[in-house]
């Protein structure tokens, strides 16, 4: 990642270098605790597309900002993609916590986008020791070697560290609280039964469980969804290895599946 400067561009017109034009617009929804920079690695890797990363209530550019609730994040996204898309297809990615506001999105605007791919999104509820270590963060919130221990945990390259120390420090507490309880609670919309597009939802081998758990609760609103395993890797894949969160994208806006993905057991509700 080469973010070089907190506040990240949340439009990226499609380069006048990038041959044919693909048509249709990415809209990439960053996680908990960062912004939308820890996009980086896909914005250089698809430069054929339009692409849209907004940053979410409470992050990046607009920490000073509350978080509401997730329903207020996924219609910012919707106004966002409403304002900036061009004509054609949507295609929404999102990550951990922007996995989470992507479903929402859909839920509550199913006709916005032709297709969602979303990674490490927790849909069902956590408790047990995850729940309490996400707790005892808000202990070591306000200190940098806190963060600077979460960037090792994540795999966060060395030119991106700081960025991720600086940026932790800005969001309150207090967003990022309201924000996890109510991930936490693991509420799947009723709603995403209404989406007409494709659906892919990923989950890193070497994450924790709760996320390919989560399968269950979406195959059961969203019967035509395909679910894979992301081979050997963690949450913030993205960045730990680019190259293959970014050709699996493109491979998905244009209606495939990145063979490198393993496939899932067809999930269901016990």
């Amino acid at each position: 990642m080469s973010a070089h400067a907190d506040t990240y561009p949340e439009i990226h017109p499609r380069s006048a270098d990038a041959g044919a034009p693909t048509g249709g617009t990415i809209v990439f929804l960053h996680g908990g605790n960062v912004a939308n920079w820890m996009w980086d690695p896909q914005v250089k890797a698809l430069p054929d597309y339009r692409i849209l990363t907004p940053d979410l209530p409470g992050f990046g550019s607009r920490v000073a900002e509350d978080w509401t609730d997730l329903a207020g994040a996924a219609d910012a996204v919707a106004a966002f993609i409403a304002e900036q898309a061009e004509p054609g297809p949507v295609h929404v990615v999102g990550l951990s916590m922007g996995a989470v506001v992507a479903l929402h999105l859909i839920a509550r605007h199913p006709e916005i986008a032709s297709s969602v791919l979303v990674s490490g999104a927790v849909m069902a509820e956590v408790r047990g020791p995850t729940r309490w270590l996400a707790a005892l963060q808000f202990v070591f919130w306000e200190r940098a070697w806190f963060w600077r221990g979460q960037a090792r945990a994540f795999r966060l390259p060395k030119d991106s560290v700081e960025l991720y120390v600086r940026h932790g420090l800005s969001v309150r507490r207090s967003n990022a609280e309201r924000m996890l309880r109510e991930v936490y609670a693991g509420a799947v919309p009723e709603e995403l039964a209404l989406f007409p597009g494709r659906l892919l939802a990923v989950a890193g081998e070497r994450e924790p469980a709760i996320v390919a758990a989560s399968f269950a609760g979406l195959g059961s609103l969203l019967p035509h969804a395909e679910f894979r395993v992301a081979p050997g890797m963690h949450h913030v894949w993205n960045v730990e290895n680019g190259e293959l969160f970014s050709a699996m994208v493109r491979l998905w806006v244009a209606g495939e599946v990145h063979a490198g993905l393993i496939p899932a057991a067809r999930p269901s509700r016990r």
